[in-house]
């Protein structure tokens, strides 16, 4: 059994006892060529989607995932659109006399009070000198 060209086509190779190739038989019986069938790039086992990489379940998956994920984010957004960031600061109740011993208490206060009083002397004295320098002018 040797192989010799074919006579139609002179292309392909085929048995000595058939006339014609494959190729050549079956585009006489008017079937059409068949193409190299691709297989998805990511599983590799079943056929690609025309004009795509990827096979019809490779497909749906990719897009399930991203639907999953643009989910998730859109959760997130809403999760922390719905918080207000002041809100829990009121709730919050301090135990003074848990974290600051009163005496410390006192002696705080009593420095921040002297605090407030020495900023309205200060004030005071700046309204003060501008009144003069205002009589001055005049």
């Amino acid at each position: 059994m040797a192989l010799i060209k074919c006579p139609r086509c002179e292309l392909n190779y085929m048995p000595d006892t058939e006339k014609y190739c494959t190729v050549c038989k079956r585009e006489m019986r008017g079937e059409e060529e068949r193409e190299d069938i691709e297989l998805c790039s990511e599983c590799g086992e079943h056929p690609v989607v025309p004009g795509e990489e990827l096979c019809a379940f490779c497909l749906k998956e990719i897009h399930r995932q991203e639907r999953a994920e643009s989910d998730d984010e859109a959760l997130a957004a809403e999760d922390v659109a719905g918080l207000d960031m002041a809100s829990g600061m009121n709730e919050i109740a301090i135990s003074i006399d848990q974290d600051i011993p009163s005496a410390e208490f006192k002696e705080i206060d009593r420095e921040l009070s002297m605090d407030d009083e020495d900023e309205e002397e200060d004030e005071l004295e700046e309204e003060d000198g501008e009144d003069e320098e205002d009589e001055e002018d005049v």
